[in-house]
C-alpha cells in the first residue's frame, strides 16, 4: 500500500541522517571535550560521574558556540525525548538524559536512535502522520507528520552544526 507522505517523510531523514553519520564519523572524545571558545553550552560531569549539559536560559548569540560534546547530548535528547513521548509511556525527561561519555558512545546512543525512529516511522501509515494521537512533544494538537518534519529539520539542523563545529576545530586559532 502507497503511503506518499510517509515516504517522502523517511526520504527526508535519509537525507538529514546521511549528512550527520559524515559529521560523526571519525569524531573522537578530545574533539567532544574541546571547547571552541572561553563560553558556550558544554557538558560536565557531576559527583556520580553522570556527564550533565548545561541548559540554556536564552537563545543569544552570547551563549557562545556549543561544544561537541554538548551538540551530541542536544541530538540525543531530542530524539530520545520525542521517541518517548511519541512511542513510549512518555515519562522521559531533559534531566534524565544525560551525555555518554565518548565520542564512541555518544555515535552509537544517537545510532541506536535513529534506527528506532526510522522503524517506528517505518510501519505508519499516512492516516497515523495525520492523527495528532501521538503528538506528545514537543508539540501538541498537530498531526504526527508535522512531528516527524520537525524531526528531520532539527536532524539537518543538528547536522550542520557538527559540521561547522568539526570544521572549527580542525583548524588551529589564529
Amino acid at each position: 500500500m502507497a503511503n506518499p507522505v510517509r515516504d517522502t517523510l523517511l526520504g527526508q531523514l535519509d537525507i538529514a541522517w546521511a549528512l550527520t553519520r559524515y559529521h560523526l564519523e571519525g569524531l573522537t572524545t578530545e574533539d567532544c571535550l574541546r571547547r571552541p571558545a572561553s563560553v558556550g553550552l558544554h557538558v560536565t560531569q557531576d559527583a556520580q560521574g553522570q556527564w550533565r549539559a548545561q541548559w540554556p536560559e536564552h537563545e543569544g548569540y552570547d551563549l557562545g558556540p556549543a561544544s561537541v560534546a554538548w551538540l551530541t547530548w542536544h541530538l540525543g535528547f531530542w530524539w530520545s525525548m520525542v521517541h518517548n513521548h511519541s512511542f513510549g509511556d512518555g515519562t522521559l525527561t531533559r534531566e534524565a538524559i544525560v551525555w555518554p561519555g565518548s565520542a564512541d558512545a555518544a555515535r552509537a546512543w544517537i545510532v541506536g536512535l535513529h534506527d528506532t525512529w526510522r522503524e517506528a516511522i517505518t510501519r505508519l501509515t499516512d492516516e497515523d502522520l495525520q492523527s495528532s494521537a501521538r503528538t506528545r512533544w514537543p508539540l501538541t494538537g498537530k498531526p504526527f507528520g508535522d512531528i516527524v518534519a520537525w524531526a528531520n529539520v532539527e536532524l539537518m539542523k543538528n547536522a550542520a552544526e557538527l559540521g561547522y563545529a568539526r570544521f572549527v576545530l580542525a583548524v588551529p586559532p589564529t
